[in-house]
């Protein structure tokens, strides 16, 4: 790690800022899933440990600058105080009075969760006002929030121009690690696995990892812009008709660069009349598929190839899904590439999102090296794109 982390900072204490990424589904005023939250309970732990006054603080949901009660993070520090087995002192506002007299009569080893960020606009809007308040209950800040690390709000971004260091805890330090080794040093052969609906979603993801890796194994509704582009019969498929050009060019690119094409189509598919039609699912040839009729999923002559790749492969990524793996008809495609990832020896990366639904839907979570909490962080990361929350944090 080129940035600061945690671990080189003088807590005993100090009042940390914590930003944590609590983004978790809350119904019926109880969190459904913690995966986000446990991931944040060692950097939540040292904190704790080592004598700090613990200041949490996350987003939720997409309140768009105004106080949604259904939004609200009193549930999630309800959660959290189970889970360390004490309290953990909850805030309605993340900023104002009340908050500055909790902080300030707060104890070593006191953990306080701030009400959603994002019901004061400012957040967004990465209003150094608002960033300055929030820094003002801080000594020092450590970012543990990477699945918002792309966005350059005010809590992952303002915030470090008010604070004398910046940090990264221990959750941002592996997630840099895993997809910062699986990009630069990665053990060969490196394969990269790329589904979802829109090729102009991942086109600089597709032409970043271009020149990294061995082998690019396409599939999800992307594969069939990419079909087109060779002139093949998609029927009514998803198709980007304005990226046919460039899904053509990168074909091109992927065969010179390296003697043999490395992007790898499918070579069949699940085609139905619709998603909503799973008894109608029949195998064709990817590149015919009948009029009136649409591909999603990979088929098993596919699924067999691209498990052989993954089998020989010594490093993975993996993100966005093979079909629509919601539907029990279109998954075999998806849940197969996850349990041919968990079978495999190599170091797997599953970069966030639905891949990360994926295989827990697969029941191989624990088996795969790591899950990104980030998926739209994970995806710029993997298009070498800069992260502001990353940016932002002090140099060593």
């Amino acid at each position: 790690m080129a940035k600061l982390t945690i671990q080189d900072l003088e807590l005993a204490g100090k009042r940390v800022f914590v930003r944590v990424d609590f983004n978790v589904p809350v119904k019926n005023g109880a969190v459904a899933d913690d995966l986000r939250i446990r991931e944040a309970l060692p950097t939540i732990q040292y904190g704790i440990d080592h004598g700090a006054v613990l200041v949490l603080a996350s987003h939720l949901g997409r309140p768009k600058g105004k106080p949604k009660p259904e939004l609200s993070l009193a549930p999630v520090a309800t959660h959290l105080s189970e889970i360390l087995g004490r309290e953990v002192k909850f805030t309605a506002d993340c900023i104002g009075d009340e908050v500055e007299r909790a902080v300030n009569t707060a104890k070593p080893g006191d953990t306080i969760l701030l009400e959603n960020l994002r019901f004061h606009p400012e957040e967004e809007g990465n209003d150094p006002v608002f960033a300055e308040k929030l820094a003002s209950m801080a000594d020092v800040y450590v970012n543990d929030a990477f699945g918002s690390a792309h966005r350059a709000h005010a809590s992952t971004e303002g915030m470090t121009h008010f604070v004398e260091k910046a940090a990264a805890g221990f959750l941002m330090e592996k997630e840099l690690h895993f997809l910062g080794d699986a990009l630069e040093t990665p053990q060969r052969p490196f394969i990269a696995i790329l589904g979802g609906a829109k090729v102009s979603d991942k086109i600089k993801v597709i032409e970043n990892l271009l020149g990294k890796v061995d082998r690019l194994l396409i599939g999800g509704a992307m594969m069939f812009t990419f079909l087109k582009s060779q002139g093949k019969n998609i029927g009514k498929s998803l198709c980007e008709e304005d990226q046919l050009d460039l899904a053509r060019n990168l074909l091109a690119r992927s065969e010179k660069d390296s003697g043999e094409s490395k992007i790898v189509l499918p070579v069949d598919a699940v085609a139905s009349s619709g998603p909503d039609d799973g008894d109608a699912a029949h195998t064709v040839p990817s590149g015919e598929i009948p009029e009136g009729e649409m591909g999603l999923d990979i088929g098993p002559q596919t699924r067999s190839r691209y498990s052989e790749i993954i089998r020989n492969a010594r490093t993975i990524v993996w993100n966005g899904p093979m079909g629509v793996f919601e539907t029990d008809a279109f998954a075999a495609g998806t849940i197969t590439i996850a349990k041919a990832i968990a079978d495999s020896e190599a170091v797997s990366v599953i970069g966030g999102g639905d891949s990360a639904a994926a295989v827990a839907k697969a029941g191989v979570r624990e088996r795969v090296t790591h899950v990104s909490t980030g998926g739209g962080a994970s995806l710029e990361y993997l298009a070498g794109l800069e992260l502001p929350g990353v940016a932002a944090l002090s140099d060593k």
